[in-house]
């Protein structure tokens, strides 16, 4: 007979890794609301309010702002599946594990791959990428906004006048960043950029944000082919070569969003209601109360670990506000501190990638579980297993350092 298991009753957990991240109560609350037709004119009106909402995310005027079914990547696959042609030249510039990820999808899609790479914990200076642009002549150029595998944000709005002066498309990945750090999609004149809802947005992972200009817009009209059987009588195929997914093909997902309201696919119903209410949480807040919450709680997270005899990681000037990185003391197992935190406090901690793997750990601060209480009890919960394990800290040292950056009066 078949094991049907116990209920499904998951552990309560503060999640403080680079995600994804704790959601939202009122979120969850969205995605219990009643399953709709995907052409019911309520839900086509939902489809129309989140186009709007997002495009007060993206702090953009583009039409084409829209979701794609599936988590992060998947934005960032139906970007580069449905702009590169293969043969083209796509430069990357590689700071951290996504810049590599950018990448292995660009040469999945048959492209000439350039990279350039900095040391990770740095960021790139704008002219290092001028510079490389001069000497490949990219069609697109790739980039990364915030890399957690590193806690490091690539400075974009010199980078996107860049491109746009050398007529070069640039798609940004803005998962790991998007409304806990400013990105202001066309005034750093930026052609496309991918999200997903997992980290700053609040939300789970499932699907993914995505505003692309008309400049992409137009590439992606010049491939158009809508598949067999739910072609409208006036089809005529595009000139262009088709794109390779179907899925993820950007021009018949156009087609779901427009008006024509083409029958590409079933849309994640839940997800949807989930970034609709994602989006308008942050929206309510504001924007310079929702940066100033992240820089306050980054502040104090790190001045807990500095007083914890603690070394934070990389380049502080270009720190992520959301994502922290400490030096695992060599006096402990990094993966052994995580796991008391978790199984004695219930706190998830993460560890890195590639060179990075085992000497840092990560710690997220991000939209929901941007708050006072997590980074107190995380602080408190890490200084205690150290000094089990036998690191020198003072007790109460990280939770007191921390609360005298939250009790700072304000600024007038």
């Amino acid at each position: 007979m078949q094991n049907l298991f116990e209920d499904l009753n998951p552990p309560v957990r503060r999640l403080m890794g680079p995600g994804p991240v704790e959601v939202d109560p009122r979120v969850l609350n969205a995605m219990s609301m009643p399953m709709l037709g995907q052409f019911d004119p309520h839900f086509t009106g939902y489809m129309n309010e989140i186009m709007s909402l997002y495009r007060g995310i993206f702090c953009t005027d583009n039409h084409w702002t829209m979701l794609i079914d599936g988590t992060a990547r998947a934005g960032i696959e139906s970007v580069m599946v449905s702009v590169i042609n293969p043969g083209d030249k796509i430069l990357v510039p590689v700071f951290g594990r996504f810049g590599h990820l950018l990448s292995e999808i660009a040469t999945r899609c048959h492209a000439e791959v350039i990279t350039i790479e900095t040391e990770w914990g740095t960021v790139f200076d704008p002219q290092q990428i001028e510079d490389a642009i001069k000497q490949h002549r990219p069609k697109v150029v790739a980039c990364v906004q915030g890399d957690t595998s590193t806690t490091m944000a690539q400075p974009l709005d010199e980078i996107g006048k860049i491109c746009r002066a050398h007529d070069v498309l640039i798609c940004v990945d803005a998962t790991a960043s998007i409304t806990g750090m400013p990105l202001l999609t066309d005034d750093w004149q930026i052609d496309a950029v991918t999200a997903g809802l997992q980290k700053c947005l609040s939300g789970p992972p499932g699907i993914a944000p995505i505003t692309i200009n008309e400049r992409i817009a137009e590439l992606v009209r010049s491939r158009k082919h809508i598949e067999q059987g739910i072609r409208p009588d006036d089809y005529q195929a595009a000139d262009g070569e088709m794109i390779q997914s179907n899925y993820f093909d950007l021009s018949m997902i156009m087609d779901y969003w427009s008006e024509a309201r083409l029958n590409h696919h079933t849309e994640a119903t839940s997800m949807l209601y989930a970034a609709r209410e994602c989006a308008r949480i942050v929206l309510k807040e504001g924007w310079q109360i929702r940066f100033d919450r992240h820089l306050q709680t980054s502040e104090a997270l790190v001045s807990g670990l500095q007083a914890m005899d603690l070394q934070v990681f990389g380049d502080q000037q270009n720190k992520m506000p959301n994502v922290t990185g400490v030096y695992i003391p060599d006096t402990v197992v990094g993966d052994t501190v995580r796991g008391e935190m978790l199984n004695d406090f219930g706190i998830e901690i993460g560890t890195s990638f590639g060179p990075l793997h085992g000497k840092i750990w990560r710690i997220g601060t991000m939209g929901f579980g941007c708050r006072k209480d997590n980074v107190l009890a995380c602080l408190a919960a890490l200084e205690m297993t150290l000094r089990r394990h036998g690191h020198n800290a003072s007790a109460g040292a990280g939770v007191d350092a921390a609360l005298a950056v939250y009790n700072r009066p304000a600024a007038t």
